[in-house]
């Protein structure tokens, strides 16, 4: 019989989730800087265009320096910054590493069912810190 794996239950979802496939060249550095600085521009953009619909406060931020480590902006796009794409890889890792998951790095099909189990996480702490900004009044009453 075979062992039920944790990382299994990602396969449905593979699907549906994002991802950026290998190149089939070698890509230069130039492009490769040009691609960087277009997706900071992009980051940075998102970072001045507020949320429709929230009412803004210029009281004091008590997440401020949590959102100078995690690159977020208040009232913005980004106001989750970059904390769910990091928590995700941070407690997958942790699984991984204490061997609560069992994946094996080795194996292409481990590493990408590790890498949709990542996304798909993340995907969920987004959804999750959403739900807990909205409940919590962040936003207003």
């Amino acid at each position: 019989m075979a062992k039920f794996r944790l990382l299994n239950l990602v396969k449905p979802c593979m699907c549906v989730l994002p991802e950026v496939s290998a190149p089939d060249r070698r890509v230069p550095m130039r492009e490769k800087i040009l691609w960087t600085a277009i997706s900071l521009f992009v980051f940075l953009v998102c970072c001045q265009i507020p949320l429709y619909g929230i009412m803004t406060n210029k009281s004091a931020d008590p997440f401020y320096w949590m959102r100078v480590i995690l690159a977020s902006n208040r009232g913005t796009l980004m106001e989750l910054g970059i904390s769910p794409i990091v928590t995700s890889g941070m407690v997958m890792q942790l699984l991984a590493g204490s061997k609560i998951i069992d994946v094996d790095q080795n194996l292409k099909e481990d590493r990408m069912l590790f890498s949709g189990a990542q996304k798909l996480f993340g995907m969920l702490i987004t959804m999750g810190e959403a739900v807990a900004y909205v409940v919590s009044g962040m936003y207003g009453d």
